[in-house]
């Protein structure tokens, strides 16, 4: 069994590389003028069989990636509602986001222990509704926000490699690139194509509410090194009354079951007031009997924001005694708990 997080920990110590690097430098012998089906085709037999000898003059798979992922915003299945909006020519999906617009960059010092200073580029827009978002600003906001350019950007993050800055006197860099929001996965086509123009050698954290299609969850596969998911419900009802997501457990535990096979993972569950055993404890009971090696932070920050106070159950702040009750439930259940 290994250590949790023990492939980020030899990226940061310089003995192995960001999965993105391995996938930029894997050459593959396909145009990227080729048909959708053959770009798809490719790209799983590459996903698949790593080893393969490849032709040193050809295609990426990072850029075989961007490609596919530029493609579907034609017709756009990039999250599970696969609404078919046609971005690339200015229609909006149900997230609302057309153009990448990022809101604010900065090296976060209040992340998960092991990710800290993490250099978080948040996104605006998503593709949930949660009634009590504590990003509302951001989430619902989908225009609002900087447009940075690709290059740009990655050279934003090429610098923060090694670099060193002051709090308290100390000194610190960052160790990975979180991309957040509002939600990432509207913007996974920009994300390629920033990395693909990108040398950094910092873990890439991909810090979703994981409710992408399965075609994208795919694209993610040998460019994320970590997911920092948001695991929210134990029930379809909940989930769709509380964020707008249908099909929300199907969905998201498959695509869970899809990171950890080819990536190491942290999931948050925020504890709800009055959701103790509809969602916290059938979403800790899945983890500990299907996942391994993951982190798990339960979370007790939640307040009453946006349109909380709508519902009863969640128009005050969470009790100190339920959040204990969560705290219980996982430590049963044997769960590797974040300090």
């Amino acid at each position: 069994m290994a250590a949790p997080l023990a492939y980020y920990y030899e990226i940061l110590e310089g003995e192995s590389r960001a999965r993105y690097l391995i996938a930029k430098s894997s050459k593959l012998g396909i145009s990227l003028d080729s048909p959708t089906d053959l770009l798809n085709e490719e790209h799983s037999h590459a996903v698949e069989h790593a080893d393969i000898p490849r032709d040193p003059r050809g295609t990426s798979l990072l850029d075989l990636k961007f490609e596919i992922a530029r493609r579907m915003l034609e017709n756009c299945r990039i999250c599970e509602r696969a609404c078919g909006a046609d971005r690339s020519r200015g229609e909006k999906g149900h997230c609302g986001v057309l153009e990448p617009r990022i809101s604010s960059t900065f090296l976060h010092m209040g992340e998960e222990p092991d990710l800290v200073p993490s250099y978080t580029i948040f996104f605006s827009g998503c593709t949930f509704n949660c009634v009590y978002c504590q990003n509302w600003d951001i989430s619902t906001r989908p225009g609002s926000g900087d447009i940075i350019e690709a290059d740009t950007l990655a050279r934003m993050i090429e610098a923060k490699e090694g670099h060193s800055g002051s709090r308290l006197g100390m000194q610190y860099k960052a160790r990975n690139v979180n991309w957040v929001g509002g939600d990432p996965t509207s913007n996974l086509p920009f994300i390629l194509d920033v990395l693909r123009r990108c040398s950094a050698n910092l873990p890439q954290v991909w810090n979703s509410n994981m409710y992408l299609s399965q075609d994208a969850m795919k694209l993610l596969d040998g460019v994320v090194d970590v997911y920092l998911t948001d695991f929210k419900y134990g029930n379809d009802e909940c989930a769709r009354r509380l964020s707008n997501a249908p099909d929300y457990l199907r969905v998201v535990k498959r695509n869970h079951l899809l990171g950890r096979a080819h990536a190491e993972m942290i999931i948050r569950h925020l504890v709800l007031p009055g959701h103790l055993k509809c969602c916290t404890e059938p979403v800790l009971s899945w983890i500990a009997e299907n996942l391994e090696d993951v982190r798990v932070n339960v979370m007790a920050q939640y307040r009453p924001e946006f349109r909380a106070r709508e519902f009863p159950e969640l128009s005050k702040p969470l009790k100190m005694p339920e959040f204990q009750a969560a705290i219980d439930i996982a430590e049963r259940l044997g769960l590797d708990l974040c300090d």
